[in-house]
């Protein structure tokens, strides 16, 4: 297997052209947020969909066949389908500076366009209070090149993952050909991302073997319901992400980057893609990065391959990364609790 270099920060925001913002609210009677990934340039994009429950918007637009061609901003939001008006606050904040698809002569006139996916978290909060269209032009504000937190931040502030807290996890490589592919990912899942017989992740990131004490406590918690802020009563789950690269591709190519990635949840979840989950990545390409060849020339694939095979991996360390991020919310316990002698 090629071992991957991690980008400078190790964090989608190493991709050229790709900034991240969050925002979040976490108190006892509030554990939600949004996450912006913008490219108010503009990037190709595409969408893979594995999940039985699924909530998304402006997904369609994707579709390699129809007109518009680059998105400007994935909004990744808590609150379930209410969580999908953040978007709404997203597009205002790109319109207000002029960056969206352009449907006249005057360059106010643009359509930012602006895709989501939402998790269900509304169990960890009280009933109505839930991401809106003020969380996703906040996350936009205060989007940078900079933001590299992971755990209880943004989209991932009130996720669980199996019988742990999830999160908020990013990541990125660099490619022999100078290429950066990196994640962000809202972990939010019905199956585990640590396997509860060995206290270790499924996709081994190289940590060190938890204590015999604190695998047995991870056995005795995989049988346990939590209460209000934890697993009971939650009909549907859903891991979301994105994958991003500033190589040069269509949006045909970033589908096939977006399926590749979907591997990568499934190799960290475990059981992945259920008829609860609602397991939804999304692919941007920059193109402010290598040209791929010519497609159908030779090398073409192979390029394309390493890609795709470059997205899988980030994203499961994402993955891994936002549960060994995360802290305890409520009666949700963390691996940080649960295996403190296991650390990235």
């Amino acid at each position: 297997m090629v071992v991957l270099r991690p980008g400078e920060r190790d964090a989608i925001v190493d991709v050229g052209g790709v900034l991240v913002g969050h925002h979040e609210r976490l108190d006892e009677r509030w554990a939600t947020g949004t996450s912006a990934v913008l490219v108010p340039e503009g990037a190709a994009a595409a969408v893979d969909v594995r999940g039985g429950g699924p909530g998304t918007r402006e997904t369609d637009v994707l579709d390699p066949s129809h007109l518009v061609q680059r998105a400007h901003a994935v909004v990744l939001s808590g609150g379930s389908a209410y969580g999908l008006a953040a978007a709404d606050g997203a597009m205002r904040w790109l319109a207000e500076r002029g960056h969206g698809f352009p449907v006249g002569s005057d360059p106010a006139h643009v359509v930012p366009i602006v895709p989501a996916a939402v998790l269900f978290d509304l169990p960890m909060g009280d009933w109505g209070n839930r991401p809106d269209a003020d969380f996703g032009y906040r996350a936009c504000a205060a989007a940078d090149r900079a933001e590299v937190r992971q755990g209880n931040v943004g989209a991932g502030t009130g996720a669980v993952a199996g019988q742990l807290k999830g999160g908020i996890g990013t990541a990125s490589a660099v490619l022999d050909d100078g290429a950066v592919v990196g994640a962000l990912v809202a972990v939010n899942s019905s199956g585990s991302v640590i396997d509860p017989e060995t206290g270790r992740p499924w996709f081994d990131v190289g940590l060190p073997a938890p204590a015999p004490a604190e695998v047995a406590a991870g056995r005795r918690l995989a049988g346990v319901r939590p209460g209000r802020r934890g697993p009971i009563g939650r009909p549907v789950n859903t891991t979301i992400g994105v994958v991003a690269t500033d190589a040069v591709l269509d949006k045909a190519e970033c589908r096939r980057i977006a399926v590749a990635a979907q591997d990568g949840l499934a190799r960290a979840i475990r059981p992945a893609h259920l008829m609860g989950d609602g397991d939804t990545v999304f692919a941007l390409a920059t193109g402010t990065g290598p040209e791929l060849p010519e497609r159908g020339a030779a090398g073409w694939s192979l390029r394309l391959d390493e890609l795709a095979s470059a997205a899988a991996e980030v994203l499961a360390r994402a993955i891994v990364r936002a549960v060994l991020a995360a802290e305890p919310v409520g009666e949700v316990t963390s691996c940080t609790v649960l295996y403190p002698s296991c650390r990235e």
